[in-house]
């Protein structure tokens, strides 16, 4: 059967389910800051974000980049936290109160159409969303525009499926049960970005210069592999979007398999499940 991507549909669905899974991503936050800290720190570095800055966080999610991000500026500079799902942003908001950084706000902002005062940001970060955006030239235009002349954007991405395998297994395993078609190129999705080249490519399209990336060592650690498989049906939106068409037996059925799977990760240490994260950049 063949069937038609449908990115608006796409997006209404990926709305819904982050409004669903906010306050489990949420509540994933230290994991995620542990497991993503590393390749935040670079993409920052990267995007050069320092005292002063004016950052606009583009599919900021629960925002926890987007709080890091306000502890480089400082009280002098400011970080627009925006996303589709505004109840997630909720929880980005709370968290930099929480934190005492007043100079984070939140705006619900579609990637793809990024309502924002053109030239007026330092920098554009961008964590693990760009590669869920549908209309990806877009979008980095958009982020091209908001930028002033020198600024800087930068974005992570996760880089192939044989090198994320804590992902790449439910993903394998829900399209076979599913019988869903293998992605078309440039159809949104986890490692649309991650061949060599295709994120730097992407960015010098939109006009970038100065255009890099680098690969990141970004292995998931918990306790056993029950606890990636409660993490990704918790928090992981494209799972569930992929999950849709099977009954709620068939779902439970296709988790057996996916932790069966990522139980040849675990060991007397714990889980530890393959992750390979890209951060890419370009100077506008």
């Amino acid at each position: 059967m063949t069937t038609t991507f449908d990115p608006v549909m796409y997006k209404t669905t990926t709305r819904a389910q982050w409004q669903d899974a906010a306050a489990a991503w949420h509540a994933w936050g230290p994991t995620l800051e542990t497991w993503l800290g590393e390749a935040t720190d670079l993409m920052l570095d990267r995007a050069r974000v320092t005292t002063g800055s004016a950052v606009l966080d583009v599919a900021a999610g629960a925002g926890g980049q987007s709080l890091a991000a306000a502890r480089r500026v400082g009280p002098t500079g400011s970080v627009l936290a925006t996303d589709i799902a505004p109840a997630i942003l909720e929880h980005a908001a709370a968290a930099a109160r929480a934190a005492g950084l007043g100079t984070v706000t939140t705006r619900e902002v579609d990637g793809e159409r990024l309502d924002v005062e053109e030239a007026a940001y330092d920098a554009v970060i961008s964590r693990l969303g760009l590669i869920y955006l549908p209309d990806r030239a877009t979008a980095l235009a958009g982020q091209y525009r908001a930028l002033r002349a020198g600024g800087r954007a930068a974005a992570v991405v996760y880089s192939t499926a044989d090198r994320n395998a804590f992902f790449a297994v439910p993903v394998s395993v829900i399209r076979r049960r599913a019988q869903l078609p293998a992605p078309a190129p440039g159809q949104p999705g986890p490692f649309t970005l991650g061949a060599p080249g295709i994120a730097e490519e992407a960015f010098r399209l939109a006009g970038f210069r100065d255009v890099g990336a680098q690969a990141v060592p970004a292995p998931l650690r918990l306790s056993t592999a029950a606890d990636c498989v409660r993490f990704e049906r918790e928090s992981f939106g494209a799972l569930h979007q992929m999950l849709a068409g099977l009954t709620p037996s068939e779902r439970e059925e296709a988790w057996d398999e996916i932790l069966t799977e990522l139980q040849r990760y675990e060991d007397a240490d714990g889980f530890t499940g393959p992750c390979e994260l890209l951060v890419v950049w370009g100077t506008k």
